[in-house]
């Protein structure tokens, strides 16, 4: 059943213009029955003006003349109504005041239900903040003794497929945290390998590069010292070219 956009509002006008029941109004406005006995008496939101479910299309009047004929029978919204639950579900911003009313009794369901799912999983979840689900974990909320647990998939504050990928994730980090040497062990051993090969790596590259400059020095003092060695045949060769010549003129 999903109640209107204004309970209280919608009971008194069915209050004043139908002849239901206090039992299918407070049914249906997800009010309790004494509530709607004390709207009907004044003495409860006697300030409040009557909005129509008919105008608002949450009801049609077929539906409360079948309901009045029959005592027993529950008023069954439209389907436009009914769907706005879900729609309020995937979108997380327009909610109906029951449905802000019911999110402490929807934490309160996920504490004693899911105790798995942490703060920040039920802040997503049903759109509250961290200081209320401390209260209500601590039992210091002043409506604590009043509060009732309510599923929060059944109120439509969030979709069953958000609840269960929360409570996977809840249970993976529960079972991190609750064995946690293999993993870190297996990473330290990473670490040390990988640690290990870029020493290796290190020492390879130094061992080539000394190996290279030590070739370049010795290939310098190589050419350095041949290179004298040429000049002195060079003068060698210009000092016997005079002593044929004086050989030549003896001759003569």
């Amino acid at each position: 059943m999903t109640a209107p956009l204004m309970p209280k509002a919608t009971a008194v006008w069915l209050v004043e213009n139908t002849t239901l029941t206090f039992r299918q109004i407070a049914t249906f406005c997800e009010l309790h029955e004494l509530e709607i006995q004390a709207i009907a008496d004044g003495d409860v939101a006697y300030n409040i003006i009557g909005i129509s479910p008919v105008a608002n299309g949450q009801l049609s009047a077929e539906e409360i003349k079948r309901c009045e004929a029959d005592a027993s029978a529950n008023l069954v919204a439209n389907i436009i109504e009914r769907n706005v639950k879900e729609s309020n579900a995937k979108n997380k911003k327009v909610l109906s005041p029951s449905q802000r009313s019911d999110k402490p009794a929807a934490i309160l369901w996920i504490i004693r239900n899911c105790p798995e799912i942490t703060d920040p999983q039920i802040c997503k979840l049903i759109g509250t903040t961290k200081p209320t689900i401390a209260a209500i974990r601590t039992g210091t909320r002043p409506d604590m003794s009043a509060l009732r647990a309510k599923n929060p998939v059944a109120i439509g504050l969030c979709s069953e497929k958000d609840l269960d990928a929360a409570i996977t994730i809840a249970k993976e980090k529960a079972e991190r945290l609750a064995n946690p040497k293999p993993k870190t062990q297996k990473k330290a051993a990473k670490k040390k390998v990988t640690a290990k090969k870029e020493t290796v790596k290190k020492t390879a590259k130094k061992a080539a590069t000394k190996k290279a400059t030590a070739k370049k020095a010795t290939a310098k003092k190589t050419t350095a010292k041949k290179a004298p060695a040429k000049k002195a045949a060079k003068k060698t060769t210009v000092k016997k070219a005079p002593a044929k010549k004086k050989a030549a003129r003896k001759s003569k």
